[in-house]
C-alpha cells in the first residue's frame, strides 16, 4: 500500500513539473514578443528647414572719427538717434586753432605788405623781379597755412558720415580724441540689414548640389527666400534673400560664410542683433520618416523594419535631416513598416506585434516645449 502511494506521488510531481515548464515557456514567449509603435513608409512632399545662427549688421556701419585732435566740448546727438548725413554730432574745442588762425592771418597781411612794396620798385627797375616773385610766393604760402587752419576749425564739428542710427557713444565731454584714430561712435544704415551665417563644407556642397543652376552665381540666384527667428523666439515679419557666399572655405573652421539681406522698414532690427536663419528645403515625392526611427553605428544610419512579425535591421542613406524628420535616399521603399519607438530594446530576429501610429503623432511628441 505504501509503495502504491509513493508511485502516485511521483507521477503527480512529474505532471506538475511539465505543466510548470509549459507555463514558463508561454510566459517567456510572451515576454519576448513585444508590442511596438510602427508606421508605414509612404512617399510625400515635404519642406524642411536648415537652421544656422546669424549675426545682424546694418548694410552700412560707418565709424565716426575726428579729423583733428582735441577735447570734446559738446555731444550733439544721443545713442539710438536717427541722424542725416552731414548732421553735426560732436563739437571739439577750437581755442588753440583760433589763436593759430589769427597768427596765420597776420602773416598774410605782412606778406601782402611786402608784395605791395615791391611792385612799384620792380616797375621802376630799382629791385629785381625775382624779389617780387619770392614775396608773392611767401604770400601764397601764408594764405595756404591760414586756409589749412581754417579748415581744421571747420573739422572741429564732427559730422555724420552717412544717414542712419547712432550706436554706442564711447567718448563724452572732456575726452581727448586723436585725429583719424579715435572712434567716437558708429552710424548704421539699418533700412536693410545683413544676416551673416556660416555653413560647414559638407552641408555647403550638399546644398549646392540640390540647387538648380550651372554655376555658383546661378545657384545663389535660385536660393529660396529665408526666414529669421529672433532672439525671443518670434519669427521676423519680413522674408530675406541670400545674396552672396564668400569665395573660400575658412581653413581654421572648415566653414564658408553666407550673407542674407532682410528689409527693415520698422527699424526693429539693429546692428548687433542675433537670431537663427531658416533655409527651406522642398522634397517632392520623397520617403520621409521620423528621425527617432533611425540610429547610427560606426558612421552608418540604420532603421528597423518589421517583416512577417519579425524585426530586421536595415542600412539607410539620407538626403536631409531637419525638423525631427529625415528624407530617405535608399534602404527603404514605400510600403515598408518600420519601428518608430523603443529601438534600444530590440534586435534583429525579435518577434514584435506592430501597433500602427501616425507619423505626425511621433514628430509632435518630440517637439521642444520652449
Amino acid at each position: 500500500m505504501n509503495k502504491f502511494l509513493f508511485l502516485a506521488s511521483i507521477a503527480t510531481l512529474m505532471i506538475g513539473c511539465k505543466k510548470g515548464n509549459q507555463q514558463a515557456g508561454v510566459q517567456m514567449g510572451m515576454e519576448k514578443e513585444k508590442t511596438l509603435p510602427v508606421i508605414t513608409v509612404t512617399e510625400q512632399s515635404t519642406t524642411s528647414n536648415l537652421s544656422f545662427p546669424v549675426n545682424i549688421e546694418g548694410v552700412v556701419n560707418s565709424p565716426v572719427q575726428a579729423k583733428i585732435s582735441g577735447y570734446i566740448t559738446k555731444v550733439l546727438v544721443d545713442e539710438g538717434q536717427a541722424v542725416r548725413q552731414g548732421q553735426p554730432m560732436f563739437q571739439l574745442e577750437t581755442q588753440t586753432l583760433n589763436q593759430s588762425a589769427a597768427s596765420a592771418k597776420a602773416q598774410i597781411e605782412v606778406a601782402q605788405v611786402e608784395v605791395n612794396k615791391l611792385i612799384p620798385l620792380v616797375e621802376k627797375n630799382i629791385v629785381s623781379k625775382v624779389q617780387l616773385e619770392t614775396a608773392q610766393a611767401n604770400l601764397q604760402r601764408a594764405k595756404a597755412a591760414y586756409n589749412e587752419i581754417a579748415s581744421n576749425i571747420g573739422f572741429a564739428v564732427v559730422k555724420a558720415p552717412v544717414s542712419g542710427v547712432v550706436g554706442a557713444i564711447s567718448y563724452r565731454e572732456g575726452a581727448l580724441v586723436t585725429a583719424n584714430n579715435t572712434v567716437l561712435t558708429t552710424v548704421s544704415d539699418v533700412k536693410d540689414v545683413y544676416a551673416y551665417f556660416s555653413m560647414n563644407e559638407k552641408d555647403y556642397l550638399a546644398y549646392l548640389a540640390q540647387t538648380q543652376g550651372a554655376t555658383v552665381k546661378e545657384k545663389i540666384a535660385n536660393f529660396p527666400e529665408v526666414s529669421l527667428i529672433l532672439a525671443n523666439g518670434q519669427t521676423y515679419n519680413q522674408k530675406g534673400k541670400i545674396q552672396t557666399v564668400t569665395g573660400q572655405i575658412d581653413h581654421t573652421t572648415g566653414a564658408i560664410q553666407f550673407r542674407a539681406t532682410f528689409p527693415n522698414p520698422d527699424r526693429l532690427l539693429t546692428n548687433g542683433n542675433s537670431g537663427t536663419i531658416l533655409i527651406p528645403q522642398t522634397f517632392d515625392k520623397s520617403l520621409v520618416i521620423p528621425e527617432v526611427a533611425t540610429f547610427e553605428q560606426q558612421g552608418k544610419v540604420f532603421a528597423y523594419k518589421v517583416e512577417n512579425g519579425t524585426i530586421k535591421q536595415t542600412v539607410i542613406t539620407l538626403r536631409s535631416r531637419a525638423n525631427n524628420l529625415v528624407v530617405v535616399n535608399s534602404g527603404l521603399k514605400a510600403g515598408d513598416v518600420i519601428i518608430v519607438q523603443g529601438l534600444n530594446g530590440v534586435r534583429t530576429g525579435d518577434k514584435v506585434t506592430p501597433q500602427p501610429v501616425s507619423m505626425d503623432s511621433i514628430v509632435k511628441a518630440i517637439q521642444p516645449i520652449f
